[in-house]
């Protein structure tokens, strides 16, 4: 079985009258624990794969646009791209490497993991945001998680963990069911707030936050009992919380409800599912928002 790592291109933390760190600043930062960062190949030119060569000692491979995959290059593939462009990533990658992916998105990758045989994908959950291209990331940590949210799970979890810790930024190991909760977690703080969001042209994260929290809650709670069921797992309790507390760590970003597949899409689809076999829609708020707004 593969083994894959997956950490998110969607911006994750958001900071005002925060003064960052230069590029040449935050290499020199993290050359002190270059010697305990495992070589990459890194795949994606932006802001978060130009962030993580910096954490490295200077002997990663960056792979853009178009690139293939070197042969002769051992250790994690971290892949720091679109959802939407993962399949051309697949592609240029030799088969023979694709227990080394390590992928750095959003949403919920399962249903692609499993139809590519990467069922048991190493993922990481980012919970930090680079602003400018050469800028030093800004760690996401919130008033009910202090020591930070980032997670890692799979083969090459404990060697991203360490680059980020290089980077001065927190990352915790985690096994695969406690990985699957936090995943799931974010995927529904994405869901729900940047749905709620939409309902309320020009409506910030925080704004949804302060003013619309009745209707967060609500649909907090729908997909949870949704995903719940669909996965058959128990979150730990005060789960509104925690999606709060994040946002307001978070509270300058706008909402928008955008990669439907790889995001929203998944609650439809049992929703979908659900109806077909004659039951009761698991997420009728969620349905109901989506016709309102037209996105289905």
């Amino acid at each position: 079985m593969a083994n894959t790592v997956a950490v998110s291109s969607f911006p994750l933390w958001y900071s005002c009258g925060t003064k960052h760190t230069s590029r040449f600043t935050f290499r020199a930062l993290s050359t002190m624990a270059a010697k305990k960062v495992v070589p990459a190949i890194i795949v994606g030119g932006g802001r978060v794969g130009n962030a993580l060569q910096d954490m490295g000692s200077g002997d990663d491979v960056m792979v853009k646009r178009g690139e293939s995959i070197p042969l002769d290059f051992e250790g994690p593939i971290l892949v720091c791209t679109r959802n939407d462009d993962l399949e051309a990533v697949l592609h240029s990658t030799p088969q023979s490497r694709w227990n080394d992916l390590v992928f750095f998105q959003n949403g919920m990758l399962e249903p692609w993991f499993v139809s590519k045989g990467l069922k048991d994908a190493d993922q990481v959950l980012a919970y930090f945001a680079v602003s400018k291209l050469g800028e030093a990331p800004i760690d996401g940590k919130t008033d009910t998680n202090p020591e930070g949210l980032t997670a890692a799970y799979g083969k090459w979890a404990s060697a991203v963990a360490a680059r980020l810790h290089a980077g001065g930024l927190s990352c915790k190991v985690l096994d695969n069911e406690a990985f699957q909760k936090q995943m799931l977690e974010k995927l529904i703080w994405i869901c729900a707030f940047m749905l709620v969001g939409a309902r309320h042209p020009g409506a910030t994260v925080g704004t949804v936050e302060r003013e619309y929290r009745s209707e967060v809650s609500s649909l907090i709670a729908e997909l949870a009992s949704a995903a719940a069921v669909q996965k058959g797992i128990i979150f730990e309790e005060a789960m509104e919380h925690r999606l709060c507390a994040y946002s307001r760590a978070v509270a300058h970003f706008p909402t928008a409800v955008k990669e439907f597949k790889w995001r929203n899409g998944w609650f439809y689809s049992l929703s979908e599912k659900a109806l077909a076999d004659g039951k009761p829609d698991p997420c009728p708020l969620h349905t109901a928002w989506l016709k309102e707004l037209k996105i289905v």
